[in-house]
């Protein structure tokens, strides 16, 4: 989700915009003032190394502004201002909703520094919550239809041993999101990467016993995606690939496609991370795995 918002933050408000993992963050002496704002997020609003890296940052003169999903949660009343994700309850270890939910909060944030930095107009957001609100209908589309064509990627990946995401701009962060749901639910190992990185070391594991799930949704990176899906297929890893509905020529290069509605690209992490969430789901299904409680996984990490 920071990843996401770090393109969104620079893009429309033009503030640079760093990504740190909570638990690293504190150790590393990071440049922080008095004007830099910190953004803590966490679904439960008691991981111990993010209410750690807030505490860090508030001595060190920072704003912190929190996303959880949790009311009156420490990372709540411990930062300076908080935005709620509202994703109700969540029984199962993997966040699904919570993601989701904090993927548009910060979507949300970085259309008002936008609009605080003079960079996007009244129109430009009207039009920008328009979209986003509609992301809602578009999600519960998805869940609706994609049913069948996450039902026989699983069948053909369900016996692999690792698998490899890719995807370029919002589809590469998104593909972490992919990753990480099949990984914890399913234990297969996964790895997420940028398509643009293949040649540096991935596309050594390539073969017939190695999947490839890509983020192939209308972009302005499209035609590069298409170029690692000829790369990887040439190699004979079976493709999965998410798309956008209409796209014919995604059915040359792919031996299974899920497609999903059309949206702007800023806004394709929402609709393209539930069609992974539902694969990783499915694979996990069929390999007999517990999906609500993963081994060796709890809720909410309240220890370093």
């Amino acid at each position: 989700a920071g990843l996401i918002a770090k393109n969104l933050i620079e893009a429309w408000a033009r503030i640079p915009c760093e990504v740190e993992v909570a638990s690293e963050f504190r150790y590393r002496n990071p440049i922080i003032t008095p004007t830099t704002l910190v953004v803590a997020v966490s679904q439960s609003g008691e991981t111990a190394d993010t209410l750690a890296a807030i505490r860090d940052a508030r001595v060190r003169g920072a704003k912190v502004f929190g996303i959880t999903n949790v009311v009156g949660s420490p990372v709540a009343r411990e930062s300076d201002g908080v935005i709620y994700t509202k994703a109700n309850k969540e029984i199962a270890v993997a966040s699904t909703k919570s993601f989701l939910g904090q993927v548009a909060s910060l979507t949300l944030l970085a259309m008002l520094l936008g609009q605080s930095a003079g960079k996007l107009t009244t129109a430009q957001i009207k039009l920008l919550f328009s979209e986003l609100a509609d992301t809602a209908e578009q999600v519960e589309r998805i869940l609706a239809d994609c049913g069948p064509a996450v039902e026989e990627a699983a069948r053909a990946m369900v016996d692999a041993q690792s698998a490899l995401f890719i995807g370029r701009g919002m589809g590469a962060a998104t593909s972490y999101e992919g990753a990480l749901k099949l990984k914890e639910i399913s234990y297969l190992h996964a790895e997420a990467y940028a398509a643009g990185e293949m040649k540096h070391g991935p596309i050594a594991l390539i073969d017939e016993n190695f999947p490839v799930i890509a983020i192939a949704t209308n972009s302005p990176v499209y035609d590069k995606v298409v170029s690692n899906l000829q790369e990887s297929r040439a190699r004979g890893a079976c493709i999965i690939a998410v798309a956008t509905e209409g796209d014919e020529e995604i059915l040359k290069h792919a031996d299974h496609v899920i497609y999903i509605p059309k949206v702007r690209d800023a806004f394709s992490p929402i609709t393209a991370s539930v069609p992974l969430q539902l694969l990783a789901r499915e694979v996990a299904v069929l390999r007999g795995c517990d999906v609500d409680q993963p081994r060796n996984l709890a809720k909410s990490v309240t220890v370093e």
